[in-house]
């Protein structure tokens, strides 16, 4: 093994590169803090092959500074004022740093500087004095409670309808179950909110998942929904989503993206040339690249820009990602996700690749994401095996948190864009399901 002095190139938050004697190697986690540790755990490896420290170069951006990692996992910094050694701590990634010229050549771009003082918070507004008079907030609270659910289907429906509400029975039980549903999908969150869409094995299911979501996302949460393919080179689905005037990608808003940093200037129209927009089922569509002849690929740090600025427009993205697992960008993707959803048709092979899958990501730091996934077990037929169903719904029961079953419906058969009103009433139903089973852990 090489002994030399390692240098540490931080991509993102979530990928480093562990440069040594004309050796890389690539470090991922799922987020700062694992990064760091990851960090130390493949320097301080080398360190005990030698038995001697090694001291590491760590480049983030424009900021460099040096660590002295033990072959213990203990950890110094060389100019460390007495009584401030670093032991059995995390790499200080994001302090004290020193600047540097620049990376070496051959080496991509690095990640962005993270500031060196945080803004300055704004002061908090002075209340006003009270007056011990009724406010606004009086007059809202004192509405009355919102109207229970009426019935809008059935015999019950028609009889409200017939009386013109004079009678209003209270909705069937299987209405009552959908209204319900809706509500989980329509709920209030905190911010924006990521889906990530995975098996790494072709065929899986994983792009028609990503558009019946997004449209049972979109039509009910009234727009504000993006699918994204994070396909590092093409994926298709560009190719299911209804048609658009243009056919740009990922690919040509990450080279436009300097122009949304202007506030002024940006605006969710403005990504109108660069997503396909699905009129009937309020979402959009960006698609990977399509050019058969480019050689430009979507990496990890090119991942974050654009989720950083997508985020900025979309309340819901839903991102369906390639078979490579191993891709910066996928793995960039997982980390950056809020939601994890393996999807798998009722296949074996499938059904396999999803659990090497979840292995897999328990291996890379990803173990409370798996805990919190939800498994789709998408029918490959209309009859599928109810034995191997049962098997395979025992199995991501107890690896993920919710397994959810959706059925085989000829409208999606044909591989080409997707028909959402020649869907069938139980392929909505059970997607809603799905979506209220998601939306209920954002």
């Amino acid at each position: 093994m090489n002994t030399g002095q390692p240098t540490v190139y931080v991509r993102s938050s979530t990928v480093a590169e562990v440069h040594l004697g004309g050796e890389v190697e690539q470090v991922i986690a799922s987020s700062r803090d694992a990064l760091n540790d990851r960090i130390v755990e493949a320097i301080r490896l080398r360190a005990a092959s030698a038995g001697t420290p090694l001291t590491a170069h760590l480049v983030d951006g424009a900021r460099s500074w040096p660590l002295v990692i033990h072959p213990d996992g203990s950890v110094t910094m060389p100019d460390a004022a007495p009584g401030h050694s670093r032991t059995d701590e995390a790499v200080p990634i994001a302090t004290a740093p020193v600047p540097v010229s620049a990376a070496p050549a051959g080496t991509a771009p690095p990640a962005s500087p993270v500031p060196a003082t945080p803004p300055r918070a704004a002061a908090a507004p002075t209340a006003a004095p009270s007056t011990g008079k009724p406010t606004v907030d009086d007059l809202l609270n004192s509405r009355s409670r919102p109207r229970r659910d009426r019935a809008t289907t059935g015999w019950r429906g028609a009889v409200r309808r017939a009386t013109r509400g004079a009678i209003s029975p209270a909705p069937s039980r299987a209405e009552q179950s959908r209204l319900e549903r809706e509500r989980a999908v329509q709920r209030r969150l905190g911010g924006p909110r990521t889906i990530v869409i995975l098996n790494p094995k072709g065929g899986a299911h994983k792009t028609t998942s990503t558009l019946l979501l997004a449209a049972t996302f979109g039509t009910l949460r009234g727009g504000s929904t993006l699918a994204w393919d994070n396909n590092e080179t093409r994926g298709t689905l560009g190719w299911r989503a209804q048609h658009a005037p243009h056919h740009r990608t990922a690919v040509d808003l990450l080279g436009d993206l300097p122009s949304f940093t202007d506030a002024d200037a940006s605006s969710l129209a403005r990504l109108d040339a660069y997503v396909r927009t699905q009129v009937d089922a309020r979402f959009d569509v960006l698609a990977s690249d399509e050019d058969a002849t480019a050689s430009s690929t979507i990496d990890a740090a090119a991942f974050d820009r654009l989720h950083e600025v997508l985020a900025k427009y979309y309340r819901i993205i839903l991102i369906d990602t390639g078979n490579n697992m191993r891709a910066s960008n996928w793995i960039a993707a997982v980390a950056a996700a809020d939601q994890l959803v393996i999807v798998s048709t009722v296949r074996e092979d499938t059904a396999a690749s999803a659990a090497w899958l979840l292995d897999g990501l328990r291996e890379k730091g990803f173990g409370q994401k798996v805990d919190e996934a939800v498994t789709i077990l998408a029918a490959p037929s209309a009859r599928p095996d109810p034995a191997l169903v049962d098997r395979l719904e025992s199995h991501f029961s107890q690896v993920t948190s919710a397994v959810t079953r959706v059925p085989f419906d000829p409208a999606l058969v044909d591989g080409g864009p997707i028909d959402f009103e020649a869907l069938s009433d139980g392929t909505r139903d059970a997607w809603l399901s799905a979506a209220a089973v998601i939306a209920e852990r954002l």
